[in-house]
């Protein structure tokens, strides 16, 4: 729309609200089912009819008739700078250029400046812009953006003849927090024919180094994605070695020679039994990073009980309208219900956080009250707690008077990032060591790819946790995920104790908890090491301020 011009301007930015208002969204399917998508925000009726007709079939009419009205590859080759849309269509007429690549196989073949109205000046301008392009560094998709495409990968793929089986592998089925390429391996009769329908996905733009079983592809929404088509037999071997890390598929490699065991002479028949014929645990997908998994399953010391969603009882860390969430107390607290939850926790920030409409003391009592209303209507159990702030000094920005009254406390950092690492390591310690307990809240600040982890002795800080009334947040908001893997193994090795939190603050937030669950099993946390695996009446008890 946005290449089309004129009126259609006015309906791309439409079309980009309507998407915003889709993010926050836990019931799309109900929306859609129950004809109410119209009950969003900024949706009319237009807009509602191509989101049902997405949802249902995969496929938008208006894209379609859109996709009619331009030369292929258009999407992509208006990427390029000094290509406008009549431009594209006159190459494409001319010289069949319908791909970056086949535009720049044209320009360094010197076709481009025999072209009417381009010339020998415009055709290196865009091999200028071509090379430029290719050195720029592509932004990695959250882990989140990632799962989501890949879902509807997986799900259009299983709708093709022959495909047997699916599965995610790379850097995503490891649950890494960034996803460079989603990397996806499929079981089929006729490999060379799925990979030809395959091409037909509606959101594919470019394809690249196709050959009779595999390619690499371009998607609309920033995705770039690697398929790999195999027969069967080869499907459980094909998945292990994609998945990588390369450096742990080396070492496997590696051992498999010293214990004379051809992995390829007789395929295995699962991914266990790779391991199994080497005589070792089998070892999940979020832990082969080659930092010390492999000796341990030889060893067999590897935790069998590692963290699962299932294990889950309770949701940590919500926000409320009361602060800077997007529904009501009552709202988030039937979410948590419906998805099987036995506890949530109120957590809307303190005073400190003025931006985020921080709750002042003489609100407290407002939001409690409706708590105990709200918990008349419901059997889940409301636990009444703050996300407080630790101010500069290092103490936590309600009176110790108020702090002791909460179910549950956590302790963030909001502000003031810019200490040196000294003044944020002593101010970290003395939040910690204050008497109170309370729960380490997305611990070094990070926002991926747009604010790095702030200066601190991470180590120094673990030390004293441990001998603190306090446990450590790994936070599920696909935003932050903190702490990262490398920490959590160090706060394991002094009998640390971890919550795993959603920082919800939206419904559809709720559902960041399985990233937090990812992280955790990345850092070897075993389910009795995590205290929101207790029950209701447990749980409460262990994170009790006094």
């Amino acid at each position: 729309m946005e290449l089309k011009g004129g009126q259609n301007r006015f309906k791309a930015k439409a079309y980009n609200a309507g998407a915003r208002a889709l993010q926050g969204v836990g019931n799309l399917d109900v929306l859609v089912k129950e004809d109410r998508l119209t009950s969003l925000p900024r949706i009319g009726a237009a807009l509602a009819s191509q989101i049902k007709q997405l949802y249902l079939t995969g496929e938008s009419s208006v894209l379609n008739e859109l996709k009619q009205e331009f030369p292929p590859g258009i999407l992509e080759l208006s990427s390029v700078a000094g290509l406008s849309i009549a431009k594209i269509k006159q190459l494409h007429d001319e010289l069949g250029i319908d791909s970056v690549a086949s535009l720049r196989s044209a320009a360094e073949a010197g076709k481009i400046r025999d072209v009417k109205g381009f010339g020998a000046k415009t055709e290196q301008s865009l091999l200028n812009a071509l090379n430029a392009e290719k050195k720029s560094i592509k932004r990695e998709l959250y882990l989140h953006h990632a799962q989501f495409t890949a879902d509807q990968i997986v799900e259009y793929l299983k709708t093709l003849e022959g495909v047997v089986d699916v599965g995610i592998a790379g850097s995503l089925r490891r649950w890494k927090e960034t996803v460079d390429t989603i990397d996806v391996i499929v079981s089929a009769t006729k490999p060379e024919a799925v990979l030809k329908r395959f091409q037909q996905f509606p959101l594919i733009i470019a394809s690249h180094n196709l050959d009779s079983t595999s390619g690499d592809f371009e998607l609309s929404d920033g995705a770039r994605v690697t398929l790999m088509v195999v027969v069967p037999a080869q499907f459980p071997l094909a998945l292990f070695a994609k998945t990588g890390s390369s450096a742990h598929v080396e070492k496997i490699q590696e051992y498999a020679v010293r214990k004379k065991v051809d992995l390829f002479k007789r395929l295995p028949a699962t991914e266990e039994s790779i391991y199994s014929r080497l005589k070792m645990q089998y070892v999940p997908p979020e832990l082969r990073e080659d930092a010390g998994e492999i000796e341990a399953a030889i060893a067999a010391e590897l935790p069998e009980d590692l963290l699962t969603l299932n294990d889950i009882q309770g949701m940590v860390h919500c926000h409320t309208t009361y602060s800077d969430g997007k529904n009501s107390l009552e709202e988030m607290v039937r979410a948590a219900e419906a998805m099987g939850m036995k506890y949530i926790t109120i957590t809307d920030h303190s005073p400190t956080a003025f931006y985020a409409n921080g709750v002042t003391t003489d609100r407290l009592k407002r939001q409690w009250d409706e708590i105990d209303e709200v918990q008349e209507k419901v059997k889940i159990q409301i636990l009444r707690g703050t996300e407080s702030d630790i101010i500069s000094s290092g103490g936590l920005d309600y009176p110790d008077k108020i702090l002791e009254k909460f179910d549950v406390i956590v302790a963030s950092i909001h502000s003031r990032y810019k200490m040196n690492k000294e003044q944020m390591t002593d101010r970290i310690i003395k939040a910690m060591r204050q008497p109170v307990f309370k729960i380490w809240g997305h611990a070094l600040g990070r926002l991926l790819q747009r604010r790095p982890p702030f200066e601190c002795d991470v180590e120094k800080v673990l030390d004293v946790v441990s001998e603190s009334r306090a446990a450590v947040e790994i936070n599920g908001d696909p935003y932050r995920l903190d702490l990262e893997p490398r920490w959590v193994r160090e706060a394991r090795k002094r009998k640390i104790r971890f919550v795993i939190s959603v920082d919800a603050h939206s419904t559809g937030a709720l559902n960041n908890v399985r990233y937090g669950v990812g992280m955790a099993r990345r850092g070897w946390v075993r389910r009795g090491e995590v205290l929101n695996t207790l029950n209701a009446k447990s749980f409460r008890s262990a994170v009790k301020p006094l």
